[in-house]
């Protein structure tokens, strides 16, 4: 199983300048990357569309799944460098952020796309700018103190020297509401043309700030035709944090993004939400996903040991995936980057407690139990029992496979899905990407060939045993094969 599944937690994996060719997402993909994340904060849908064609060639050639992740840019502020030329911004030196943005950006001045930014800040805030965002310790990130208000234009004392290059560069500031909707007019753009041409499996819902946005967001989805596309909610700033609750119900998965909420929180107070938000997205049985993981590995070939004990401690507190960015959008080795945060992620996996977990888990849902919950404890009981190599789900909806995941097995999970053939007089058609029909007819052939693909990709061997989760009838069953030798 080692070699197919290197952790069982998710690699998250952002593509971009340094890890869009077909050699190295081929290289990425055997290193353990299962979905590819396309940031649209930079790069028009022509570039992407030619990373996304290299995946694809690099699936081909490797028999490998991967998920296609679209991340939106949202109410981002930025700074716009129409000329692309290089600024250097020295500390103690003052500059104006200005919505004017027919004016070109100096060391002395800089366009922002926002106009209500000298209404939402005061004398004493901070921002943030940078094409990375602000850690602490790059230069190319730069911070600044409001010093002066203009009319529209907001007068900063430069705090770090920083270099910025680019076309656009990210602007934070802490703890302000910015009047600009969630999901912008080029959002919807980008997913009318890119994401329904490729059928994304997740949309990365930038900056939600609350449950309103993931429903306006599935709404437009399901009018565009990805009704079955998953919605994992950005959680960014105080706002987010504020209506967490509300925002888990609605969407399918949370995305703790800690570069920006360490600079709306104060920072010793980020590992604090982390794990709250982990928690909550474990009892609820939903993906949780935490962002800025090894930061330093995106110049050097070893993270430090603090990044990697928190890689670790991120998958014992229950975390599903973690994402990949700087690091391998312009890092210089991001093949051994996904390939190092995997190696953490399984040695993690092999001190887990799911024993508690799974107690802990179950008490949760509480009585009476329902019954699709009902079946997936059962399935995971009996599959622990036996030690089974891997759990098979015969799914409808692909509701099943995900309450089983839920209580975290030791194992894989893998989701047969036999699509449904519709047809009248006149044409046929396949309905329903992730729908199943596991109740009218035999699945034995279906089970046998999942069975074979199993053996060949190396996830079970001879004398293995495989949990078998299943409809019979009416009836919903829990099997245990034992391979033949």
């Amino acid at each position: 199983m080692q070699s197919f599944f290197p952790a069982l937690t998710k690699i998250i994996a952002t593509l971009g300048e340094k890890s869009r060719s077909v050699e190295v997402l081929t290289a990425s993909l055997r290193a353990g990357m299962s979905v590819a994340r396309f940031d649209f904060s930079h790069g028009e849908v022509d570039y992407h569309q030619a990373t996304l064609d290299n995946l694809k060639q690099a699936i081909n050639s490797t028999n490998k799944l991967c998920s296609v992740m679209l991340d939106t840019v949202g109410p981002e502020l930025q700074v716009v460098n129409k000329n692309e030329q290089e600024i250097l911004l020295e500390a103690d030196a003052t500059v104006v952020l200005t919505p004017d943005q027919d004016k070109d950006a100096s060391a002395s001045l800089l366009p922002i796309n926002f106009h209500g930014l000298a209404q939402s800040v005061k004398p004493g805030d901070k921002i943030y700018i940078g094409q990375y965002l602000f850690t602490g310790s790059e230069t190319t990130s730069v911070w600044l103190e409001v010093s002066e208000l203009r009319g529209e234009d907001v007068v900063c004392l430069i705090k770090s020297s920083a270099s910025l290059k680019g076309s656009l560069f990210t602007l934070h500031v802490s703890r302000i509401r910015v009047d600009l909707p969630t999901l912008s007019d080029s959002d919807k753009d980008v997913i009318s043309k890119w994401g329904v041409k490729n059928k994304i499996d997740f949309l990365s819902l930038s900056y939600t700030r609350h449950a309103e946005d993931v429903r306006h967001a599935r709404e437009f989805l399901s009018e565009a035709g990805l009704s079955q596309t998953q919605i994992i909610a950005k959680i960014e700033n105080v706002e987010g944090l504020t209506h967490f609750d509300e925002i888990l119900k609605e969407a399918d998965g949370i995305m703790v993004s800690r570069g920006n909420l360490a600079m709306d929180l104060p920072v010793e107070k980020v590992f604090l939400f982390q794990k709250a938000a982990i928690y909550k997205c474990n009892m609820a049985g939903k993906p949780a996903i935490v962002t800025r993981v090894v930061d330093s590995m995106t110049d050097n070939l070893r993270p430090t040991r603090a990044e990697a004990t928190d890689v670790a401690n991120a998958v014992l507190d229950g975390c599903d995936a973690i994402v990949l960015g700087a690091e391998t959008v312009r890092g210089l080795y991001p093949v051994e980057a996904i390939s190092m945060v995997c190696k953490i992620c399984a040695e993690a996996e092999k001190v887990y407690n799911q024993g508690r977990y799974f107690k802990k888990a179950v008490k949760y849902v509480g009585e009476p139990v329902p019954h699709s919950e009902s079946l997936a404890i059962s399935a995971v009981r009996a599959a622990t029992k036996v030690n089974a190599a891997a759990i098979v789900v015969f799914t409808s909806t692909g509701r099943t496979a995900r309450l089983i995941a839920k209580y975290r097995p030791t194992m894989p999970v893998l989701n047969v899905v036999i699509p449904r053939i519709i047809s009248n007089s006149i044409k046929w058609s396949l309905t329903g990407v992730f729908e199943a029909d596991g109740g009218r007819r035999s699945n034995e052939p279906v089970l046998q060939a999942a069975i074979d693909y199993c053996k060949k990709a190396g996830i079970v061997k001879p004398n293995d045993r495989v949990a078998v989760c299943q409809k019979v009838g009416d009836a919903s069953v829990v099997k245990i094969l034992e391979l033949d030798s």
